[in-house]
């Protein structure tokens, strides 16, 4: 192999580090971008002896990069593709017997993993740009860390520009980390003066026209997704300035030549402006790149829990990948970056965007883990845990997709699942549709629902209904692009989603047949069974999901005439979530395709309506009751529990308490607070309500509301008590105060406050003690009644009140009550609970 293209790039002076480190096992690279990492390091390994001739696997994070990688390799052999170097990505492959460095996409590698578990023939796996930290590539790496347990001949690579290698040294085992130096030019970086307002892709046409003449060389511009690209494209194409310069774009769907139009200098050496998404980041050359203008946007995968698949959003960029951006400038010589967002706003960007797997869908990350035999994935060795909630979540939903048995296992339709590089929710839609002879309606789906939606909100024909959508796309290719602007649909969405489709129908081999309305929503509810959804009564565009969930479709729309629906896409956000997509579904259908979705059950609860214990038998869907019928027969049991429900439901109001009971529980509660270490129980309407435990076997025969009234709140009470408790509440609680008049006058306990001992003042004459409870140690409140029973004193001091207000009390009553008894000494006379007695003085 010629030395030539190692002397010119800077990873060469770190080749030896390299090659003795993986020696003697795995190893860390941190070099920066540009410094030949992903080309020239396979290349320089391939003759190593611990490899023993057998293969190198490269792990690319995109199948662009994949592609550019092996071209660039085999370039530097001087042979062609699947030669010594090939490559292997979603319905793209290029490799021969003679391949020995294989560059291929982490989900290749994950599916090669699971069938051929050894790697027998494979010595390096080589894991590029891992600092991007997808959930495949965490995925493969914890899959490749197991392998090793049982191959200790295997040598794994980690390499990464802005990756922490201290964490993923100690993943493999304290492996060694080698930084090689990068040869990036000083970049000049601008800011805008103020926040930018418009569209992402107008924004960066202003941008670059901005950029031109101050600028030299080829110049890349970062746009978030082919959308925002082709509005560059179109507005730059129509600017004089840029009449004679190459304005191409570069986005993984582009056909190959495209793509390396896009990569390669021009022949004619006119000067290009390159439209890239992220995927120009890192692994790529571009050549004679001096400019980079940035929009600052990427477009990121996010789990979407309403649709239940991820979806690509756009975000803005992370200061990481705003850094690995701007230094594509500095790769021949100092160069620009002109960032599309203010200096204040810079700082404002996240660090680093979190790794996949922290926010992913787990549903393909479990069944991946099924099929290789784990059950629990802390089994594995990961950077970062797959989240044990989320990862419970997925295995659920598995399980109702039918890939998983009960006790997690993968099933036979699990692996074909597992085979398609889909979710598993389409991929089980696609291969029962397979089998109905529904394939390419399936694959149509597939397409819809995966990729950026087809019909635009404002769209005139707007509605959730996925069979517009299928109308339009069959419209489309019947009449072509013409007909799709003329119906406000965009031509290029319509051949994205029939590529996507026609890639399925490849995979699966459906002819593109024609398709059957009827089935659409049958094959929906095999991917999205618990997203089955019914109109709650009276309520138009108001659903409930059979995952419990309530969810909203306009009520102008169409389907909202429909009592059943199955929604494939609901916005997740609020707490009602808006449906974007659905079809109409018939319960008879449900019934008789998808009968194992439907559970008949005996319930028995407590209806609040008409306050009573309810027996029914239902027919569900989760939690769509779809038909109800009521039981003459009600369980025992069932029906305490229910009414137990009712109660606890209906509050302390519906026992009958009354002041018998309740000033038993007053007194419990009191001496409970008095001696709170002498074990008395707890019986305010709080605890009793916090477990109804203590009144259920006082229930038997009770299945209303109103017959609680049988209930004996005071002997349920006094029994908590047991014989001995209550003569203990009688002495340090008694009911009653004998007064010196010789009345027994009740006292009165409180829930909330001590207890009062409201008595007429003439009763009370002779006695100069205020009353006591709790053995002497609480002392009564003393509401001092007039003749006529009002209150004319409040005190807890009687001896303090006969000294020094009663002479005051006197004066006011005497004349307003001449009949009674009001002595001058209250304290020797004698009390009485009349009027005067003959003797006694006026």
């Amino acid at each position: 192999m010629p030395s030539s293209p190692f002397a010119s790039l800077p990873i060469d002076s770190a080749l030896p580090r390299i090659k003795h480190a993986l020696a003697a096992g795995s190893a860390v690279l941190a070099a920066p971008p540009g410094s030949g990492k992903t080309t020239i390091v396979p290349l320089a390994l391939l003759d190593e002896p611990w490899l023993a001739n057998r293969k190198i696997i490269l792990l690319e994070p995109r199948r662009l990069a994949a592609r550019a990688a092996a071209s660039r390799m085999a370039a530097l052999l001087g042979e062609r593709l699947g030669q010594r170097v090939g490559y292997q990505i979603r319905f793209d492959r290029c490799i021969s017997p003679q391949t020995r460095i294989e560059v291929v996409t982490e989900g290749i590698l994950t599916r090669r993993l699971q069938h051929d578990a050894a790697l027998a023939d494979v010595g390096l796996v080589i894991f590029d740009e891992f600092h991007e930290r997808s959930l495949h590539a965490d995925l493969a790496l914890a899959l490749c860390l197991d392998l090793c347990q049982l191959r200790d001949d295997l040598r794994l690579l980690v390499m990464s520009a802005t990756l922490e290698t201290e964490a993923i040294a100690r993943l493999l085992g304290e492996a060694p980390v080698v930084v090689a130096e990068g040869a990036e030019h000083q970049v000049g970086i601008d800011y805008l003066q103020r926040p930018p307002r418009g569209r992402i892709g107008a924004i960066t046409a202003q941008g670059i026209l901005q950029a031109l003449p101050r600028q030299q060389g080829d110049m890349l511009a970062f746009l978030p997704g082919a959308g925002e690209i082709r509005d560059a494209l179109h507005l730059l194409a129509g600017d004089p300035s840029c009449r004679d310069l190459l304005i191409l774009p570069l986005f993984g769907d582009l056909p190959q030549k495209e793509q390396d139009r896009a990569l390669l200098a021009d022949p004619q050496g006119r000067r290009r402006i390159i439209l890239a998404t992220s995927i120009a980041e890192t692994s790529l050359t571009i050549e004679g790149v001096g400019c980079v203008v940035d929009s600052g946007w990427s477009r990121r995968p996010t789990f979407d829990p309403g649709s239940g698949l991820s979806r690509l959003t756009t975000v803005r960029v992370s200061r990481a990948s705003a850094r690995q951006r701007a230094g594509r400038a500095g790769r021949l010589g100092p160069g620009h970056c002109l960032r599309l967002w203010t200096r204040e706003e810079h700082h404002s960007l996240p660090a680093f965007h979190p790794p996949e797997i922290v926010h992913a869908d787990l549903a393909p990350l479990a069944l991946e883990l099924a099929l290789w035999g784990v059950f629990d994935a802390g089994e594995l060795r990961w950077l970062d845990q797959p989240r044990s909630g989320a990862l419970q979540q997925a295995r659920l939903l598995l399980r109702a997709l039918e890939a998983i048995d009960e006790s997690g296992r993968v099933t036979s339709l699990g692996r074909q699942m597992a085979g398609l590089p889909l979710h598993p929710r389409l991929g089980r839609m696609l291969l029962i549709a397979r089998e109905n002879g529904q394939g390419a309606l399936a694959c149509d789906l597939a397409a819809l629902l995966s990729e950026r939606d087809l019909l635009p909100r404002d769209h005139p024909q707007a509605s959730a209904d996925l069979g517009v959508r299928l109308t339009l796309l069959a419209q489309w290719r019947d009449k072509g692009e013409r007909a799709a602007r003329e119906g406000g649909i965009d031509p290029q969405r319509c051949r994205r989603i029939d590529q996507a489709a026609g890639q399925w129908r490849q995979l699966l081999g459906c002819p593109p047949t024609g398709h059957d309305p009827l089935a659409v929503a049958a094959l929906l509810v095999h991917a999205y069974p618990e997203c089955i959804a019914r109109r709650r009564p009276g309520q138009r565009g108001r659903y409930q999901l059979a995952n419990g969930r309530g969810v909203l479709l306009d009520p102008a729309d169409p389907l909202a005439t429909n009592e059943y629906l199955v929604v494939p896409h609901v916005d997740a956000g609020s707490r009602e979530g808006k449906i974007f997509l659905a079809e109409g579904v018939e319960i008879a259908d449900i019934r008789e395709q998808h009968r194992q979705l439907l559970t008949t059950e005996q319930r028995v609860c407590w209806d609040t309506a008409s306050a009573r214990v309810m027996a029914v038998r239902q027919v569900r869907v989760g939690a769509i009751i779809v038909e109800e019928s009521p039981l003459a027969d009600i369980d025992p049991e069932a029906g305490r529990a229910a009414l137990m429900e009712g109660i606890a439901r209906m509050g302390s109001g519906c026992l009958p308490w009354d002041r018998e009971s309740r000033q038993l529980q007053a007194r419990i509660h009191s001496v409970r607070a008095w001696q709170p270490q002498a074990g008395w129980p707890e019986v305010s309407d709080e605890a009793l309500f916090r477990d109804l435990g203590w009144l259920e076997p006082y229930l038997n025969g009770i299945t209303r509301a109103d017959q609680l009234t049988r209930i004996n709140l005071k002997g349920i009470l006094a029994s908590m008590l047991g014989w001995e408790g209550q003569q203990r509440l009688a002495r340090l609680a008694p009911e009653t105060f004998t007064a010196p008049s010789g009345s027994r006058i009740r006292i009165d306990y409180r829930l909330d406050g001590p207890p009062i001992l409201a008595v007429r003042i003439q009763e009370m004459f002779g006695q100069s003690k205020t009353p006591t409870v709790c053995d002497g140690q609480l002392a009564l409140v003393l509401h001092l009644l007039s003749p006529a029973r009002r209150p004319i004193q409040v005190t807890t001091d009687l001896a303090g009140f006969w000294r020094r207000g009663y002479t005051e009390v006197k004066k006011e009553l005497k004349g307003r009550y001449p009949k009674h008894f009001w002595p001058d000494d209250p304290l020797v006379a004698e009390a009485t609970r009349g009027g005067k007695r003959r003797n006694q003085p006026g």
